[in-house]
């Protein structure tokens, strides 16, 4: 029996795993491996929190291996020169790995298959991690879809759920091999200890993604189109890190949704499977258009009179003192969890690109760093998306209003009331604006800011001017029914 190498990266379950399951089936023993190369990764390469969760990760996959009989090496280098040289110490005659689509990802991938294959190896790539691979859903005239409605047409129309595949119950060790690098030797974890606080709320790994479906299929997807914009609920899967780092499949979330019709209805199990195939478009958009990782996919917005950045506004937005409470909420709940809720990212969102009318760039940064689902597709669509700039995107001149949203999807404050707990003494309706009654914010607090940092209306005029400019300058004035 030969050797294969399997090298794990974001697909950190032995259930549903496509190369793992191809190496068995080609009767190779398997040798598990993960590969720490970050500088291979370009745009994509992970943030701290990222890799605070995929420290917990690895750990729970090495756990899941041993208990199989086999375990996980660790490596630390360029992708090629460490398989190449794993292959011949340990008379390896195949890699098998599952695809990432990032640009730079897939750049260093075809290099490392390239190169793998020179040397006499077979080199093998699986789909993983999505229902539909990018290149598999077109439009009519054969091109990439930049609209989100018919691309969830499409998918529909071609909707075959892989079938679940169990985890193997035993793996054949291939001991004789380099032992790598301890886990600690990666340096994932934050050396500050910011991320402690996060494991109250999250179980990194296999286990602990299908214990978070389950809770969620028996839970919250039961009213999901009416509680998924409720911060101040648990109305949403938090699947999101777990479907990043591959800890799931998304065929097994859709089969277990799909598998409730009858008992939950069809509104909200739809409306589910609309937002999982939401991430698949991220995913398609970022491989047809792979320079939107850092440039508009509106070219038009090349134009827009950003603001300077500011540093000091800058940070204030990073760490909850804007002064307006659901967007000092969530930038501090972010701080706390690692994670945000969808609605409250789409409201910080604008609140950073409209009213401080900064670059989607710095918020995405921002995000990238501090998100355990942190993903380059998802979170430079949510960004483009938000600012007006992407494909399917809001409008620019569609400018949330921070009051308004807090007090219809946070209706009691009590969101707010958890993250900022100072404004917690005070009626609902100050919680929401609490500049509203200076003298009654005092009395509960000195330790908030007496007003935002910027004007609501003063925002919403200076983006909108901003925007008249731009579409002036590049002579699309009058064209969609913005203001004029």
């Amino acid at each position: 029996m030969g050797v294969a190498i399997v090298w794990f990266r974001n697909d950190l379950r032995l259930s549903d795993n496509p190369a793992l399951q191809a190496a068995l089936d080609t009767g190779f023993e398997v040798l598990p491996v993960y590969v720490h190369d970050p500088d291979g990764e370009g745009h994509a390469r992970a943030g701290a929190a990222s890799n605070a969760w995929r420290a917990r990760s690895l750990a729970a996959l090495d756990g899941d291996l041993r208990a199989r009989g086999s375990r996980l090496r660790l490596f630390v280098g360029h992708a090629l020169p460490v398989l190449s040289a794993l292959a011949a110490s340990t008379g390896a005659q195949a890699v098998f790995w599952n695809r990432r689509y990032e640009p730079d990802v897939e750049a260093r991938d075809s290099r490392v298959k390239r190169g793998l294959r020179e040397q006499g190896l077979q080199a093998e790539s699986c789909n993983g991690s999505l229902l539909f691979e990018p290149w598999e859903l077109r439009t009519g005239k054969g091109g990439p879809y930049r609209v989100y409605t018919p691309f969830w047409r499409a998918a529909r129309v071609r909707w075959r759920l892989e079938a679940p595949v169990p985890a193997p119950e035993r793996l054949r060790g291939a001991h004789a091999a380099p032992d790598g690098v301890l886990l600690d030797q990666l340096r994932l974890v934050p050396g500050t200890g910011w991320d402690a606080g996060f494991w109250n709320d999250w179980m990194p790994g296999e286990a602990g993604a299908q214990a978070a479906l389950e809770a969620f299929v028996e839970g919250a997807l039961h009213d999901y189109a009416n509680g998924r914009d409720r911060p101040d609920r648990t109305g949403t899967s938090r699947l999101s890190p777990h479907l990043h780092f591959g800890e799931i499949a998304p065929w097994r979330v859709a089969a277990e949704v799909e598998s409730h019709r009858g008992a939950v209805p069809d509104e909200h199990l739809d409306t589910y499977l609309r937002q999982l195939v939401w991430r698949e478009f991220a995913v398609h958009l970022l491989h047809h258009f792979p320079h939107t990782a850092q440039h508009n996919l509106d070219a038009k917005f090349d134009a827009f009179p950003w603001a300077r950045e500011d540093r000091g506004k800058l940070d204030r937005w990073r760490h909850g003192r804007t002064g307006v409470p659901i967007v000092d909420a969530g930038m501090r709940e972010l701080w706390a969890t690692g994670w945000m809720h969808n609605r409250v990212r789409m409201i910080v969102a604008s609140w950073l690109c409209k009213h401080m009318r900064m670059h989607w760039r710095l918020g995405a940064s921002w995000f990238a760093d501090t998100l355990v689902d942190a993903d380059l597709a998802n979170n430079v669509m949510g960004w483009q998306w938000v600012a007006g700039t992407g494909a399917d995107a809001a409008p620019y001149f569609r400018i949330f209003n921070p009051v308004s949203q807090a007090e219809r999807f946070d209706p009691r404050g009590e969101y707010v009331a958890r993250w900022v707990p100072e404004l917690a003494g005070l009626p609902v309706a100050l919680r929401h604006a609490p500049w509203r009654d200076v003298a009654a914010l005092h009395k509960t607090t000195r330790d908030y800011p007496d007003r935002p940092m910027v004007d609501l209306q003063a925002g919403r005029e200076g983006a909108l001017d901003a925007y008249r400019a731009m579409r002036a300058a590049t002579g699309d004035a009058g064209r969609d029914g913005a203001p004029a």
